[in-house]
């Protein structure tokens, strides 16, 4: 028998960073009426939040994981992240399969995902949507943001896999480039989305 969740369509979000992915997600909120999961958030909050996370994490970075109140120490694990491709693999395959379970759990229908692919989280969905800018609109919406140099902001970008790679992969693009118009983009997607078999 199936399940009443597997009657509807998984969709997620993704994009660069400084891609304004977040921004898109907000609008979609507002048109549908419905929360979307965050990916981003999720593991942050399972980090600080799970038992079993936190030891695993003490145990691969070292003790200033968290700090001495128990918070998840942000400074820490970036570094760690930036320290090696390796180091992202090994905390990744620590925290991922956590975020998918509580995904699949939420009952939720639509993520935000910045590394979709890279996650592997593209196999819990059916539709992808890439949001778009250029990598010097990116790089300036992510030095405005964070507060941080135009070389620091490229090291993450060149982290995530390249834009177009992400638009070779997904089903629909967002552009937000600043200039073209986004309501009308989603109301497109909607359109698109609503002549596929199942609900959304």
């Amino acid at each position: 028998m199936m399940k009443e969740e597997d009657q509807y369509m998984r969709i997620a979000v993704t994009g660069g960073i400084g891609s304004g992915k977040s921004f898109v997600c907000r609008l979609l909120e507002q048109r549908l009426g419905v929360s979307i999961y965050d990916c981003d958030a999720a593991a942050k909050r399972l980090m600080r939040t799970s038992d079993a996370l936190r030891r695993q994490l003490t145990a691969l970075i070292g003790p200033d994981a968290y700090t001495a109140d128990g918070l998840l120490n942000k400074a820490a694990v970036a570094q760690f992240l930036l320290s090696s491709e390796q180091h992202t693999q090994a905390l990744n395959a620590i925290v991922h399969p956590a975020v998918a379970r509580d995904f699949l759990d939420s009952g939720q229908h639509w993520m935000e995902c910045a590394i979709l692919f890279e996650s592997g989280f593209d196999r819990l969905v059916q539709h992808v949507v890439v949001v778009t800018a250029p990598p010097q609109v990116r790089l300036q919406r992510i030095m405005q943001r964070d507060g941080i140099s135009h070389e620091k902001a490229r090291q993450w970008m060149d982290k995530q896999w390249p834009q177009d790679e992400l638009l070779r992969r997904a089903d629909y693009e967002i552009s937000n480039d600043g200039r073209e118009p986004l309501e009308p983009q989603i109301e497109n997607l909607l359109r698109h989305l609503q002549t596929c078999k199942k609900p959304f």
